[in-house]
């Protein structure tokens, strides 16, 4: 192109020849812009490739720079605008921190209960508009809401020593042989608060989880011993809200014992065992130990007896806090399709819950559980709960 041609649409150079550098390039911008808009098609075209020649710059993005500017511009977002925010997210985050951090699966089928209950309490205060908001969502936007909070834990150690007496004699019961249970059989472990080192005596957490109605108890042990076991057995069935009709456990000395077998058998209580190193035979009780006990108490050493004590006083809100206001999935079905095995759960729903809709259980029974959950507070348990760890955790350490 002879370059008189183009020369009168050339700006003069503000930049000292250097037109390479982004400050260059946006004063060679803003002086060549007006005359671009001015100009007719023919002198648009020569300035067009003059100002590309120079900067290096895409055709077509050249065009838009010297059309519009320089500045950005704001693209429409595409998609739905957003619905849940500010007040709703922050009533949502007040609601699933009560209920100890639950997953929106179980939470969402369980919200208008749980709004109900703490409005009625006076813990919560929320506008038409942002209750029925909160009433509509889904568990994914609640999810979507609840993402930026999650946190993990570690792990904690096994103590589990086999126990080899009466194995013969006592049954083995596999995950698959729980379907169409009744109310009163349940599974138990024990989970060890050993801290880092299993030497000498600690304290140990009784943990049990009834099958058919999830209901769970913690019972606070001195250590493993098999009377100590023995002995929890009548504390647990005076907490239980229906007979106790069997057991479950690992092959643990503290269960696979004289005492306990002779125990069961003087009840009339079922008695039986999972198959050795077969953990999945467990699966409610080690989900529970996780979500029960080790997500409340931790992995610390306690050992003495006013460590015992407040875990026991945590223990008797806890009991309460879980069974009445923590919804539970139960699986309804599990089918291998081709290489995905694909899951399938009933509506989350609280043990109490679970307990007024079963008919093995008796009414007497039933009306006293109607009775404690109406002058229960999920937010004051919570408050005492949280008291009580705060002592636990700032009495001193002893050192092995």
């Amino acid at each position: 192109m002879p370059h008189g041609k183009c020369y009168p649409y050339c700006p003069p150079d503000h930049t000292g020849g250097n037109t390479t550098t982004k400050n260059g390039k946006r004063e060679l911008l803003e002086a060549i812009r007006p005359r671009y808009l001015r100009a007719s098609a023919t002198e648009k075209t020569h300035i067009l490739d003059e100002f590309v020649a120079i900067t290096g710059y895409h055709r077509k993005y050249a065009i838009r720079l010297l059309k519009r500017g320089g500045k950005p511009q704001r693209r429409k977002k595409r998609g739905r605008s957003k619905v849940y925010q500010g007040e709703v997210v922050s009533a949502l985050t007040q609601i699933w921190e009560v209920y100890d951090w639950i997953c929106s699966r179980r939470l969402h089928p369980f919200l208008p209960e749980m709004v109900a209950v703490l409005e009625r309490e006076g813990e919560l205060v929320l506008s038409e508009e942002t209750k029925g908001l909160l009433l509509h969502m889904s568990w994914a936007s609640m999810d979507r809401c609840l993402q930026a909070v999650r946190y993990q834990r570690r792990r904690g150690r096994s103590t589990t020593k086999p126990g080899t007496l009466l194995k013969q004699d006592i049954p083995v019961r596999t995950f698959a042989d729980w379907d169409d249970v009744r109310p009163g059989f349940v599974e138990m472990d024990l989970v060890a608060h050993c801290g880092d080192s299993a030497h000498g005596e600690y304290l140990h957490t009784l943990n049990v989880v009834d099958i058919a109605t999830r209901w769970s108890e913690c019972l606070s042990l001195a250590n493993r011993s098999q009377r100590q076991v023995t002995t929890a057995m009548d504390r647990l069935r005076a907490r239980l809200p229906f007979p106790l009709l069997g057991i479950d456990s690992d092959n643990d000395s503290a269960f696979i014992n004289d005492n306990l077998y002779r125990y069961c058998q003087q009840e009339h209580l079922t008695f039986t065992r999972s198959r050795p190193y077969k953990k999945n035979d467990q699966a409610h009780i080690e989900q529970k130990n996780w979500s029960v006990v080790r997500r409340l108490i931790g992995y610390d050493r306690y050992e003495s007896a006013e460590e015992q004590a407040l875990i026991e006083a945590i223990y008797q809100d806890w009991r309460l806090y879980v069974n009445f206001f923590q919804p539970v999935l139960k699986l309804v079905e599990k089918r291998r399709v081709d290489n995905k095995v694909r899951k399938r759960y009933d509506t989350a729903r609280t043990p109490f819950q679970r307990v007024l809709e079963s008919p093995d259980v008796s009414e007497e029974d039933k009306e006293r559980l109607r009775q404690i959950y109406a002058l229960l507070n999920p937010v004051a348990l919570r408050r005492r709960i949280d008291e009580n760890l705060e002592r636990l955790w700032r009495r001193p350490r002893q050192s092995l």
